[in-house]
């Protein structure tokens, strides 16, 4: 999921991001709106790690959020 995705399907994927850095508030997530570079910021802020640490930990996410929708999608087919 590349920065347009993100943004595009920020409030269908922000349950998943409070689950995963549930350290964010729902102020951060208002702020951050769908924009990887601000959520890499508010990551590495809350969590004390390394910008290099935090985007990958969000493409890491990303690619997991979207492996998901798409075997769900598979099976509902069947």
């Amino acid at each position: 999921m590349n920065s347009d995705e993100l943004a595009g399907k920020w409030k269908q994927s922000l349950g998943k991001v409070k689950e995963k850095w549930g350290k964010l508030t729902d102020d951060d997530l208002t702020v951050i709106n769908g924009k990887r570079d601000q959520l890499i910021g508010k990551i590495q802020e809350r969590y004390g790690i390394a910008k290099e640490a935090a985007a990958k930990q969000v493409d890491e996410f990303n690619d997991g959020y979207e492996a998901g929708k798409s075997a769900a999608k598979s099976a509902s087919r069947r």
